[in-house]
């Protein structure tokens, strides 16, 4: 907790957070344990840049905003195990006769520093760089030394029923990790929506964001029931059910975040399954309602609306529009020990 607030007091005095934001922020922290940076980042007080720059200015350390995974060599980044990496969020881009270069997100993580200066028998050059950028490049540098990629047919004719067994083989790697990286992708630009469609000829993969789709990958259609009956066995469905719909839920840690994914299959004309799942970031703070923009005369309908003893409130809006966001800001502000509150969700 001594930690958080030195980051606290730091982002007060080089980013200009106010005091009273931050006190919010330690007790929300206090109850849920989760890291302060996640808090300020998700509840809009600050970014992950300004965060980086406070921290990178405090540390009189360079600092940089972006970090490219395909410019920092694979075998030498590997040579940190990939749990280290990601709990001090650092990675190794460079290394010349006598320095070894790092970027990372905390400069005064100084035990994790030192570690990486006895690994590699030479000094640290630190470099800041935002939590986000560095976290995701781990996940893309370490998974391309793992062998992770894009599923790839061995030839021009594959039996659909040998390939159909990848998931009981030894060989079965490959398309967990491809299905791991939607996952990680999705995160990382932020997706609402996985959707998994068999075409003619391949398997497509788009990600709704800010409310529309957009093709994210591709497969060969030979991969399909291999990428569903992991995903089936992932959300506790039937793999041997292929005719009726079903849904399920998937609980994962990307990138030190947890969410919640929601999983529905539904049979198509193709002879595949179609799969789409909802990605719910359970880290997420809940807003209260006046953080959610609405208008004075708005707010005050809101407001005595929900305060009222009886009635109805409808709440519409495409996918990502924030309904469950409004619902939950609601419930939160009339949360009281002395009222009883019971809710009905299908999904929950």
């Amino acid at each position: 907790m001594q930690e958080q607030r030195f980051l606290g007091e730091i982002l007060t005095r080089r980013a200009g957070v106010p005091v009273d934001r931050l006190e919010a922020m330690y007790a929300v922290q206090r109850e849920k344990g989760s890291d302060l940076v996640d808090l300020l980042v998700n509840s809009n007080v600050c970014d992950e840049v300004q965060i980086g720059q406070a921290l990178a200015a405090e540390a009189e350390l360079p600092f940089q905003a972006d970090v490219n995974p395909e410019k920092v060599p694979t075998d030498l980044a590997i040579r940190v195990p990939i749990g280290f990496a990601k709990s001090h969020k650092v990675i190794v881009h460079a290394e010349d006769e006598t320095h070894v270069f790092v970027l990372c997100a905390d400069p005064f993580d100084t035990p994790a520093l030192d570690d990486i200066r006895v690994l590699f028998g030479k000094r640290v050059e630190a470099t800041v760089a935002p939590q986000e950028k560095i976290i995701d490049a781990i996940n893309r540098v370490y998974e391309r030394g793992a062998g992770g990629g894009d599923l790839q047919n061995d030839g021009d004719h594959v039996d659909e029923d040998a390939v159909g067994d990848i998931l009981d083989s030894d060989d079965e790697a490959p398309v967990i990790r491809w299905v791991n990286s939607l996952f990680l992708q999705a995160m990382k630009e932020r997706a609402s929506d996985i959707h998994i469609e068999p075409e003619e000829k391949e398997v497509l993969v788009r990600y709704r964001i800010d409310g529309e789709l957009y093709v994210a990958r591709r497969a060969p259609r030979a991969f399909m029931s291999s990428i569903v009956s992991r995903i089936k066995i992932e959300s506790s469905l039937n793999i041997a059910e292929k005719r009726l719909p079903q849904d399920g839920r998937i609980t994962k840690k990307i990138a030190g975040k947890g969410f919640d994914i929601r999983v529905s299959t539904i049979p198509t004309s193709r002879g595949f399954e179609r799969i789409v799942m909802r990605l719910l970031n359970k880290s997420s703070v809940l807003l209260d309602l006046p953080d959610l923009g609405f208008s004075p005369r708005d707010y005050a309908l809101m407001d005595s609306l929900i305060h009222r003893p009886d009635g109805i409130i409808l709440v519409t809006g495409p996918t990502g529009s924030g309904k469950t966001t409004t619902l939950y800001a609601c419930l939160n502000r009339i949360n009281q020990p002395n009222i009883n509150i019971l809710t009905a969700e299908d999904p929950v």
